[in-house]
């Protein structure tokens, strides 16, 4: 039964591939002949299937910057960013489409020690440097009982450096693990979709107006009041605003 089970969602899993496949070449023809809002609907098509992918949303981005869409070209584009940061057609074609924002938004630079820390820990995944920290116990460990068991001098020596070095390789990967944990936690970004938010003090209608943000422009969100989010700009600027204002980049 179980395998019966496994054979049919493989062969629903190749037929949704080929289908999407095909979806996505039709939809990159539609492209190419300038009709780039039938070419979004098949691209969102295959999103509704659980397709995700840095191409995909890289070409959404592009249809909808053909359109002059703002709000959504910025938004796929950042998507594919988070699927492949190191792209830089995307990162290019990011930049096109944040010029045609009308917020300006400072940003505030970090400090040295926070900058190093925050651009090493983002080398790589939680799960690489929690990982990495496993493997630097384990080495220490080994060189430990080498050092303890260990007849000559030099013999010891050598293994217990070995095993202190690991040791302080072991601290430092730990450490970027839960720093790369704890940023990963609080980057909510989102992208305003509406055309000119009423940015407020508090999470209500009647709350004082703090300033206004226009279609396109990234936010932090910070967190969620009934129908209402906490949004932090880059400049540090904090207010409340509706939550179908934006959309969520996660």
């Amino acid at each position: 039964m179980k395998k019966t089970i496994y054979i049919l969602i493989f062969f629903i899993s190749v037929v949704t591939f080929s289908q999407n496949q095909s979806l996505f070449e039709k939809a990159n023809a539609l492209y190419n002949d300038g009709k780039y809002a039938e070419a979004i609907d098949d691209y969102m098509a295959i999103l509704e299937t659980g397709n995700h992918s840095a191409e995909l949303y890289f070409n959404l981005g592009n249809a909808n910057y053909k359109l002059n869409n703002i709000a959504p070209s910025i938004y796929y584009y950042e998507k594919a960013l988070r699927l492949d940061p190191d792209n830089t057609d995307i990162k290019n074609n990011l930049a096109y489409a944040q010029n045609m924002t009308i917020d300006v938004v400072d940003v505030v630079p970090d400090s040295g020690i926070s900058k190093l820390l925050k651009s090493l820990a983002n080398k790589f995944t939680f799960d690489f440097w929690a990982k990495l920290a496993i493997v630097f116990v384990f080495v220490f460990v080994v060189l430990f009982l080498l050092y303890y068991f260990a007849y000559t001098t030099i013999r010891k020596r050598i293994s217990f450096i070995a095993s202190i070095l690991a040791l302080i390789l072991m601290s430092i990967t730990l450490t970027l693990a839960f720093y790369k944990f704890d940023l990963d936690k609080t980057d909510n970004p989102a992208i305003v979709f509406a055309q000119e938010s009423k940015i407020k003090s508090g999470p209500n209608l009647n709350s004082e107006e703090a300033f206004r943000l226009h279609e396109g422009t990234k936010v932090q969100v910070l967190e969620t009041f009934d129908n209402w989010k906490k949004i932090k700009l880059a400049d540090g600027k904090t207010g409340w605003v509706i939550q179908e204002d934006i959309k969520m980049l996660k």
